[in-house]
């Protein structure tokens, strides 16, 4: 299983339009066969800040659910949501990998 972790820069005067944008994708992921873990918002931490995971069974299953969202009209409608708004200034992705217990 691989999780992506992203970081969002918030623009904070555009935080309910961000929310708006987070519920579209939740079941988006979902659709294309990952598990979403949610979205973090800010709370007593910078105003600009939020975050949210979600896993694939793995990276080549995570690169497939990208290459689909690129033609899929409900997730160009809310990347077209976002760059309307401007409610997100900016994104890091990074990918993540559980840590394993020995049995």
């Amino acid at each position: 299983m691989i999780t992506c972790y992203v970081q969002y820069e918030l623009n904070p005067s555009k935080t309910p339009e961000f929310e708006e944008y987070a519920r579209v994708w939740i079941p988006l992921v979902e659709k294309f066969g990952g598990t979403h873990h949610g979205y973090y918002l800010p709370h007593e931490s910078p105003n600009d800040l939020a975050v949210c995971l979600f896993s694939f069974p793995s990276l080549a299953d995570y690169e497939a659910y990208r290459i689909k969202s690129l033609t899929d009209s409900a997730c160009q409608k809310a990347y077209k949501f976002a760059e309307d708004t401007d409610c997100i200034k900016r994104y890091d992705r990074h990918f993540l990998r559980p840590l394993e217990m020995p049995s």
